[in-house]
């Protein structure tokens, strides 16, 4: 098949020449999927999507009718893309549900470790001579009530590292996980019970119409334990405004950050010479009680690999006439 690949990062390009084995035919764009660039699909078969790439409907329908047949994410998460039009317009779409939760939930831990103990303070200090211990105070995680929204693959890996740290973990999610229950003493708890009772909010939810702006003005005013809140999902789960509000009032510890509600054409880019005309991101980068990185986490030479794999997977397997295992239209 001829395939087109948008969002390519020069890191990738090796992985996934490697995975096709000169089975398929493929080119790649640094380019996002938009309205403008889904042009550049034109006559081929398939293409390959990231998470910053905009697969709606009117992208979708002019995907069609180029000819494009297949697309396959080299995400999990798929709210960029509109399934049910997709459907209609006789799309296959496959996704990568399973390639690295571990990275992803170990860089969650990192932002937390980070935020505590003032990693990035310490350094800013010590390359200045400061070696000052007053502004670097943090505090233990063991013995913390600590909640995750959504345990899903991330979600029980953070289960089971936080386990290790000895925190008391209450969790919340549409269904319950019998192991992190029976093997690591997990309580499911309501949203609002979760509000009142942690000192430390994981965020690892998919993005749909339920979740979005699900901290909003409403439920951050729920937490009731000044929490740090560390979102490794979706920058749209996150009412920006209203998170900056809570942090100035002093309703909330610390916002830890892998993702971000507008990064799309941000993240990913080196914008050091066109700033991004955004004052709430210039205000979250800055704030001193935040700490960002550019949706990172998924980015280990494992997770990287795996990814590659299962994209490479659900092109053959289209090729050959069958469904892909990770298929979901």
């Amino acid at each position: 098949m001829k395939v087109l690949v948008y969002s390519a990062k020069p890191f990738e390009k090796p992985l996934l020449e490697k995975a096709n084995a000169a089975i398929h035919k493929i080119s790649y764009t640094e380019k996002r999927l938009t309205s403008e660039t889904a042009m550049k699909a034109l006559n081929y078969d398939a293409i390959s999507i990231f998470s910053a790439d905009d697969a709606s409907d009117i992208v979708l329908t002019k995907l069609r009718d180029f000819g494009v047949r297949y697309i396959t994410l080299r995400s999990a998460g798929h709210d960029n893309i509109n399934l049910k039009t997709a459907r209609h317009l006789g799309f296959k779409v496959a996704n990568t549900p399973s390639y690295s939760p571990n990275a992803i939930a170990e860089h969650a831990i990192a932002l937390l470790l980070a935020f505590n103990r003032k990693i990035t303070l310490a350094q800013q200090q010590t390359l200045q001579d400061n070696f000052l211990l007053d502004n670097l105070i943090g505090f233990d995680l063991t013995g913390k009530t600590v909640g995750v929204m959504g345990t899903g693959r991330i979600g029980s890996v953070l289960v089971k590292i936080l386990d290790g740290f000895g925190c008391n973990i209450v969790a919340n999610d549409t269904s319950s996980n019998e192991e992190l229950i029976t093997n690591y003493d997990v309580s499911y708890i309501s949203k609002d019970a979760l509000a009142n009772e942690a000192e430390i909010i994981f965020i690892s939810l998919p993005l749909n119409q339920l979740t979005h702006y699900l901290f909003d003005k409403t439920y951050i005013a729920k937490l009731s334990k000044k929490p740090i809140i560390v979102n490794v999902a979706r920058g749209g789960i996150v009412h920006t405004t209203e998170i900056l509000k809570a942090l100035n009032k002093g309703l909330v510890s610390g916002y830890a950050t892998d993702v971000y509600e507008r990064e799309h054409g941000v993240f990913f880019y080196d914008r050091s010479h066109n700033a991004p005309n955004d004052t709430e991101l210039h205000q979250l980068l800055c704030h001193p009680k935040t700490l960002v990185t550019p949706h990172q986490a998924f980015a280990t030479r494992e997770a990287l690999h795996n990814i590659a794999s299962a994209t490479l997977e659900n092109l053959n397997a289209w090729a050959e006439g069958k469904h892909a295992v990770n298929e979901l239209s």
